[in-house]
């Protein structure tokens, strides 16, 4: 199959869309497919020098933060390209990737004559400020769902949205990883005397670090010994070093943001990991990253987190906003070694489901059953 892979991110910059595109590109190459990513080229880039041969550019894009403290961009291509490109390489499947998202996708999919096949990634939280953006977005989106053919979400909190605007069934097919990144270490003493808890993320409201703060204050008075370690950056970084001041916290250290490798390093040296967003979760990647790793974690009771930590793994999930059940549940899972034990067989027998030659193999079957039916229809006509 020829397969076009629409994403309306930044393909310069990190993000999950991004990585799930690249992956899913490589992954279908090794399988023999035609695969490409079709994305606006963002500006001040320097096509010449770009790396991946996979890409093809159409139209251009300019970043700008959104009210829901994400970058997205608007993009727009110029019609005459889009025909072009589309005629040069005759896909066989164009998968868009947030189709919502302005205006590419949309220009794509009007013009399109091949098989369209949707991933839905994000959650909108449930707040004003969200259900204000969906009254205005809702209209858009609408009418890019008449052209799509397949509909796909990465969970339920993700399909919830197009749910509604659409009778069409949805699959789910979850978010993937790279194994082969994030490995159990041979040996990761659960009894040693000083402790890590590691958070990465971005630093805003939504994420929930000041009660993973509160309550790490809490946990102070039964384990002294541990330490915090906050990474990555955000809106909200001085407050909350503000916050550690005030609360007379000596052992938190904000990192900063880290490479790949870094947090790989942390992922594998830390004790336990804590995610506490509150809302606007989908998935929840890091979770499968700490799970592959073997490392114990805390995380929000969000549907997207709530998505993930099915079976024994709901034990992880807090209201992060009740810091005394919070840093209880910290305590817990730092230190009851048999929990800890049965956590990680929970997590290594999951694990498995989120590799991305599995995650490709249920969108491989999205493509042939959706060509299967667009041919049996051509044929009906005929």
């Amino acid at each position: 199959m020829k397969i076009g892979l629409v994403c309306p991110y930044n393909i310069a910059k990190g993000g999950g869309v991004q990585e799930i595109v690249f992956a899913m590109q490589k992954e279908l190459a090794s399988r023999g497919h035609e695969a490409y990513i079709i994305t606006p080229q963002p500006r001040d880039y320097d096509v010449a020098t770009a790396k991946h041969k996979s890409v093809i550019f159409v139209g251009t894009a300019t970043d700008f933060n959104s009210p829901l403290h994400t970058t997205v961009q608007v993009s727009a291509g110029l019609n005459d390209d889009i025909d072009h490109m589309l005629e040069e390489h005759k896909f066989d499947v164009l998968h868009f990737h947030e189709p919502w998202v302005p205006v590419l996708s949309r220009q794509i999919l009007t013009r399109s004559n091949t098989i369209n096949v949707a991933t839905f990634h994000a959650k909108l939280p449930e707040t004003m400020m969200s259900r204000t953006l969906a009254k205005v977005v809702t209209p858009y989106t609408k009418s890019v769902l008449k052209y799509i053919h397949e509909f796909t979400a990465v969970s339920d909190a993700a399909a919830e949205y197009v749910c509604s605007l659409t009778d069409q069934p949805v699959a789910i097919i979850p978010n993937g990883i790279n194994l082969d990144n994030y490995k159990v270490p041979a040996r990761r003493s659960d009894r040693r005397k000083h402790k890590t808890i590691f958070y990465i993320g971005r630093l805003e409201g939504r994420k929930g670090v000041k009660y993973l703060i509160r309550a790490f204050a809490e946990l102070q008075e039964k384990d002294p010994n541990t330490t915090l370690v906050i990474a990555s950056d955000g809106p909200d970084r001085e407050k909350l070093q503000m916050l550690v001041d005030d609360l007379g916290l000596k052992n938190v250290e904000f990192t900063g943001f880290l490479t790949e490798k870094e947090k790989q390093k942390y992922l594998r040296s830390a004790d336990l990991f804590c995610s506490p967003a509150l809302y606007g979760e989908s998935f929840g990647v890091v979770l499968l990253e700490a799970m592959a790793s073997g490392l114990v974690t805390v995380a929000g009771n969000n549907p997207g987190y709530t998505s993930v930590m099915q079976g024994l793994g709901s034990i992880s999930l807090i209201d992060p906003k009740d810091t005394k059940e919070f840093a209880h549940r910290m305590h817990l899972l730092l230190n009851e070694v048999e929990l800890r034990k049965l956590w990680r067989e929970w997590a290594a027998e999951q694990i498995p489901q989120y590799s991305y030659p599995n995650v490709v193999s249920q969108y491989e079957e999205v493509y042939r059953s959706a060509l299967e039916q667009h041919t049996q229809q051509q044929l009906d006509v005929a």
